[in-house]
């Protein structure tokens, strides 16, 4: 196989209305296959538990567990340990940028994110990595 295709996501985002937006244009608009998570715990189990994804589409801002320690916690198993990863959050200014480049984001999404664009944005950032 030359390229990968994107196809299944592993999405964690604590805010259970812009979850249901997010699921709903990667979804619906996107035709992408989500495993949506509401915690960086959640999302651990499910790797876990044999859930391999194409793509880490991680929230920054959680409670407990952030979205970069969730990052971080991922890399340790092998079903995630070389998964790209896109972060979604507010706080888009250069020096956070950097900062989640530099965990090795293949991009940041900016919330709130526009729902008709999303799938359209996840997939540019995914060409561009792979």
């Amino acid at each position: 196989m030359s390229e990968k295709t994107l196809t299944h996501i592993l999405y964690v985002e604590d805010d259970l209305d812009i979850q249901a937006v997010a699921q709903i244009a990667l979804e619906v608009v996107g035709g992408l296959s989500l495993k949506t998570c509401s915690s960086g715990a959640e999302a651990l189990a499910s790797a876990n538990a044999g859930f391999v994804p194409d793509l880490l589409l991680l929230d920054v801002m959680m409670p407990n567990m952030d979205g970069p320690t969730t990052l971080l916690e991922l890399r340790k198993l092998p079903a995630t340990a070389n998964t790209p990863v896109i972060f979604m959050t507010a706080k888009v200014q250069s020096t956070e940028l950097d900062f989640y480049i530099s965990l090795g984001a293949i991009g940041v999404i900016a919330k709130p994110f526009d729902p008709m664009e999303l799938s359209s944005q996840v997939r540019a950032l995914w060409s561009k990595a792979n």
